[in-house]
């Protein structure tokens, strides 16, 4: 019962491997599938969405809580995807977005230029110089994107578990690689990573909630949940945007008790 996050990079292949682990385990598979539904769990346009999970912003574009909303949301569609314990997840840095549980297989799979270089002129119809460049540009995009929204170099091996070549190693070997990783004693659940995962999980549903809400979904805020006990900080535009982030946080299942902390100050805009 491990939820396995691959980190993939520019590289098609490890889609494959994360397909083939998922059928070996009798996992779901998700991937840009989680943004979808963000999506139609928030009412955020898809491709808004998407230009947060795959663009590092440009400076004029920085909004204090649009970026760290449109995540969570993705967050939560993830989390409502491994809510049965079971899920691998590629892409989109899902080891990050899931940081804190120890029972998740943090991979990233990796391969050569050579490969890389191929499988873009192959799946987009590039001469060979068009796909060096066009690779180039989407690995500084990655680096930029990573560095932006969670502070780190993606490419930094201590953020994994394993990382595997597909240059060396088969698809089919990296999957059996990471099944046999989720059976290790030290990626089973324990009482404080399922703690860690419903702490994330509640948090993330009051923070969709006060998202979708009209009357608060101006507001820039941050949310944390200890228990049933949900901790919500940041600021709202007037006393009113305030007080309805007590009504619409305390509506949501499993919420006992909030502690409201929103104050005054500068909201900003979808």
């Amino acid at each position: 019962m491990a939820i396995v996050a691959i980190s993939r990079g520019i590289y098609p292949g490890a889609v494959g491997v994360a397909e083939k682990l998922a059928s070996e385990l009798g996992y779901p598979c998700v991937g840009r599938e989680a943004v979808r539904d963000a999506a139609r769990a928030s009412g955020v346009n898809e491709n808004d969405l998407l230009s947060t999970m795959e663009e590092p912003p440009r400076y004029w574009e920085k909004k204090p809580g649009r970026i760290p909303a449109h995540l969570n949301l993705v967050r939560a569609a993830v989390l409502r995807r491994a809510e049965d314990g079971n899920l691998v997840h590629h892409g989109y840095a899902g080891h990050m977005l899931l940081s804190g549980i120890s029972h998740v297989v943090r991979a990233r799979i990796i391969a050569g230029d050579e490969k890389r270089i191929a499988a873009l002129m192959e799946d987009r119809d590039m001469s060979k110089k068009a796909a060096t460049v066009h690779l180039r540009k989407l690995d500084l995009q990655l680096a930029k994107w990573a560095r932006f929204l969670y502070g780190v170099e993606w490419q930094d091996p201590t953020l994994y578990d394993v990382v595997i070549n597909l240059d060396r190693v088969s698809e089919d070997g990296a999957a059996a690689t990471l099944a046999q990783m989720t059976r290790l004693e030290e990626f089973q659940p324990t009482p404080e990573s399922r703690k860690a995962f419903a702490d994330l999980y509640l948090s993330s549903m009051v923070w969709e909630a006060l998202s979708k809400d009209g009357r608060t979904k101006s507001a820039n805020i941050r949310v944390h949940a200890d228990g049933e006990t949900v901790i919500v900080t940041g600021a709202a535009t007037n006393y009113e945007t305030a007080d309805a982030v007590q009504e619409v946080a305390a509506q949501v299942d499993g919420v006992g008790d909030v502690d409201n902390q929103v104050g005054v100050g500068r909201d900003w805009s979808w």
